[in-house]
């Protein structure tokens, strides 16, 4: 990471189609006339100017897993992706289920960290579904996100007394949504005549709407905040619009860029890149994903990003462990299938991805307008350049990229994380 040295950015389009000069200087964006004389100026004519990208799901696999991805190396990559804040899921080694394991990764993120790293509590001890975790004590820390991300929270009660005990912390509930029964261990494929054709453990997509109906009336019911992680399925959709439009529950939803651009077929050549959890979902549901991201229904985009070593993927394609790298390609993905066929502008994007996921995770310092006296946040996106994904050239520690091979936008130009240029091509 750079020093933070003061900066002058000249031309700078934004997302109202405006152009600028901008000028940084301790760690915040500050009115050009009065930036430092020995200010960097760096001419950014046609670059766009977003705010910091922010990722409420995001596995960096440290401590625990350091083989697949390392806090240095997945934030790494979450520079590269335009990112200025990534939120870490609790299923480490140790689980991050007490105040003085969300403490440690908070530190490793401040030794480390190429942008801001968040802890993420687990909602139960060893996210096992059993107890609750030491939601006070953590909270008591700054967390405010907390899931079993990787395990569902299946027990009704325990999700009530988690939805109840968080309430006067503000923290949100963040559930991977898989109901046990109807999706065991083994599921790894859409079940439908894909997976009845390559014997695949079939996910049916009401395992997923099924658990989110049940969460998003106890959210009513007991006044707190509930977030859908990774919500893949039509009937998710339909879940999440009706909670919405009653209004009487705080109700969010994510989805990823991978269920945004790939489908079911991809799994047909037994490639375990494409296992990841929930599965891959034919084209009608990929389609009404894409439709409530850009009407709202979807809050935000949440990248999903999880490493794995070749030896994990190294198997059977329903024993391989299931994951996708995310970060470095989100904001192509959201380009391609989003921005460029009209269903979001600039502006919609700004939201979804770096906005609202700091609104979410209560982050106030970042998902701030690019304007003088916020925080010097932002991504700057040559939106023309485009080229072929390779994985071998992923900032992450990890391969198990879906995208390698395909042609996406590859906007990234220039990351800046409170003033310091933490990424520049």
């Amino acid at each position: 990471m750079s020093d933070a040295n003061p900066l002058v950015l000249t031309g700078v389009e934004l997302v109202d189609g405006s152009s600028t000069d901008l000028a940084i200087a301790r760690g915040r964006f500050v009115d050009v006339a009065d930036a430092p004389g020995d200010a960097q100026r760096i001419d950014a004519s046609g670059l766009l100017a977003l705010p910091g990208l922010v990722d409420l799901h995001t596995h960096l696999r440290e401590p625990g897993k350091e083989d697949a991805e390392t806090v240095e190396t997945g934030t790494r990559a979450a520079a590269r992706g335009g990112y200025t804040a990534v939120f870490a899921m609790p299923n480490l080694d140790p689980t991050t289920d007490t105040a003085e394991a969300a403490q440690y990764v908070a530190e490793l993120g401040l030794r480390d960290g190429h942008c801001e790293v968040v802890p993420i509590g687990a909602v139960t001890k060893g996210r096992e579904g059993a107890e609750l975790a030491e939601l006070g004590l953590m909270a008591a820390q700054g967390v405010r996100v907390f899931s079993d991300d990787g395990a569902c929270v299946h027990d009704s009660l325990i999700m009530r007394r988690a939805l109840t005990y968080l309430k006067p912390y503000d923290g949100v509930v963040a559930q991977h949504a898989q109901d046990p029964r109807l999706a065991g261990p083994s599921a790894c494929c859409h079940e439908g005549e894909v997976s009845g054709r390559l014997g695949l453990p079939g996910w049916p997509s009401v395992a997923e709407s099924t658990i989110i109906a049940r969460d998003v009336q106890l959210a009513e019911f007991t006044g707190g905040r509930y977030h859908a992680c990774h919500i893949s399925t039509a009937e998710s959709v339909d879940v999440i619009r009706w909670a919405k439009k009653r209004g009487r529950a705080q109700v969010t939803a994510e989805v990823t860029p991978h269920h945004l651009l790939l489908d079911t077929p991809h799994v047909e050549t037994y490639d375990t890149t494409f296992k990841v959890n929930p599965p891959l979902r034919p084209s009608e549901h990929i389609e009404a994903l894409r439709e409530a991201l850009a009407d709202g229904t979807i809050d935000i985009v949440g990248t999903d990003h999880a490493p794995h070593t070749v030896q994990d993927k190294d198997h059977p394609f329903d024993v391989a462990s299931p994951g996708m790298l995310g970060l470095e390609e989100s904001l192509a993905v959201v380009m391609e299938v989003m921005v460029h066929s009209g269903r979001l502008d600039w502006a919609g994007v700004a939201d979804r991805m770096s906005a609202a996921p700091a609104r979410i995770g209560r982050l106030a310092h970042q998902g701030r307008p690019v304007a003088v006296g916020e925080p010097a946040n932002l991504v700057l996106l040559d939106r023309s350049r485009r080229a072929m994904v390779d994985r071998a050239r992923s900032a992450s520690k990890a391969r198990n990229n879906p995208y390698h091979g395909l042609d996406l936008p590859d906007p990234v130009e220039l990351t800046m994380w409170a003033g310091k240029v933490t990424f520049r091509r």
